[in-house]
């Protein structure tokens, strides 16, 4: 949980502090520039009023209060002397707007009046070719309250200051509601504990990014709950399958001590190399589990290397072999060859007269075929024989010497290399290895 708020406040910090400073600097720039556009707009207005005024009075003069120029209605003509000649309907009887005048030669003057009931934008014209004679017409535009006054900056410092809070508050809130998910997901995850994995997490109804999450949260505690059910299972297998050869040894050496028979004693024996040899698939197993590197790669020719298991191990069953050269992989030879030797094992341990291999290359594929003439694998137990410690009822069976990790040891070593291991249709059994030909 305060992993959760720690996040949530640094992210609100930072939110905070980077809109903060735009915020800040937006604002200190229309507090210094919007009050001089705004007064140079109405100098432009009153200008234009002004030179308006000036035409106006080239040839005629006014015979009552001046019109309005547009918005403007603050206007004034005014000769060398300061007298009023004419003059709007709320100027009538006033003195002079202001007492600047053009001079220099310019034509044109701007001044800014404050009056207790506010400012005046006043711009003048001059013309010395009037019905007046020379004078000057003044055009007055009267300035917004918020231009003179201290309440501008205390508004915008004020309205950014509350965007600003509003704005944490937003970022506080919206971060709250993006990480409740992933905080439900953590309180899920600690509920979930290694005597109990078939819990799940809980999927957020939204399509997002979090709910893509908790799905692949999912998906691995069920592969995690499949591989430790697999693990346990495996330990079960693996103390039973051991206990049986140990319980043996044990008598037939205890047996032999008191006769000293030399049948106990090869039994005895050949006890002991069961459970050497389940030792070592155990071992192998671990490490084929664990991507242990298996040693240097190489080309094999997979029919070179079937003929020379096939010569080196002879067998119970004559074997037949279509080997066809160079079929060539890449990979371990000497786990290729503990493949080979656990498929003719299990082909010579429970066929009936004969065994055949064959090696072929198809579809950029190395193919190795090896079929028994037994009583066959079931449909419904060709995937299962893969499994560890798995026989089948009838003729599987722990009396004919197999430790059950025959099979699923050669699955591991071709998926290992990047092959495939499945049993086929009969008659007998049929297992047959897809290994990616060698590149040439």
């Amino acid at each position: 949980m305060g992993g959760r708020h720690s996040i949530r406040a640094r992210m609100t910090i930072a939110t905070v502090i980077v809109f903060g400073v735009v915020l800040l600097a937006g604002t200190v720039a229309i507090s210094l520039t919007y009050p001089a556009r705004a007064r140079a707009d109405l100098f432009v207005q009153a200008a234009t009023a002004s030179r308006r005024l000036t035409m106006l009075i080239d040839d005629r003069r006014f015979t009552g209060p001046i019109p309005a120029q547009g918005p403007v209605t603050l206007l004034q003509v005014v000769d060398e002397r300061g007298q009023v000649l004419a003059a709007s309907e709320s100027l009538t009887g006033r003195p002079a707007l202001t007492a600047a005048r053009p001079h220099g030669g310019d034509s044109r003057v701007d001044d800014r009046v404050c009056r207790p009931r506010g400012c005046l934008v006043v711009v003048g014209t001059s013309n010395r070719a009037t019905a007046y004679g020379p004078a000057v017409a003044y055009a007055a535009v009267r300035e917004p309250y918020l231009l003179r006054s201290p309440l501008l900056p205390v508004l915008l410092y004020g309205s950014a200051a509350l965007l600003l809070a509003l704005l944490g508050w937003g970022a506080w809130y919206g971060t709250g509601r993006v990480l409740a998910p992933v905080e439900r997901i953590r309180r899920d995850l600690q509920r979930i504990s290694a005597e109990d994995l078939t819990r799940r997490v809980e999927v957020p109804p939204a399509r997002d990014e979090v709910a893509e999450l908790a799905g692949t949260v999912n998906d691995t505690l069920a592969r995690l709950e499949d591989a430790v059910a697999r693990h346990r299972r495996f330990v079960s297998d693996a103390s039973h399958e051991l206990r049986s050869p140990i319980t043996a040894m044990l008598v037939r050496l205890e047996a032999g001590l008191e006769e000293r028979d030399e049948a106990d004693w090869r039994a005895a024996l050949a006890d002991a190399r069961r459970l050497s040899d389940i030792v070592q698939d155990l071992l192998l197993m671990a490490r084929l589990d664990a991507a242990a590197p298996a040693g240097q790669e190489e080309d094999v020719d997979l029919g070179r290397l079937a003929a020379d298991e096939i010569e080196r191990r002879g067998g119970r069953l004559p074997v037949t072999a279509d080997l066809r050269p160079g079929v060539v992989v890449r990979g371990n030879r000497l786990r290729l060859a503990r493949l080979l030797t656990n498929l003719l094992s299990n082909a010579d341990r429970y066929g009936g007269s004969r065994v055949s291999v064959r090696v072929r290359a198809e579809d950029g594929q190395a193919v190795l075929e090896v079929r028994d003439d037994g009583p066959g694998i079931p449909e419904d137990m060709r995937e299962r024989v893969f499994e560890r410690f798995t026989r089948l009822d009838r003729t599987r069976s722990r009396d004919s010497g197999g430790s059950g990790l025959g099979l699923p040891i050669a699955r591991d070593i071709a998926r290992a290399h990047g092959g495939t291991l499945s049993a086929t249709d009969g008659p007998g059994a049929c297992l047959v290895l897809r290994l990616p030909l060698a590149p040439t």
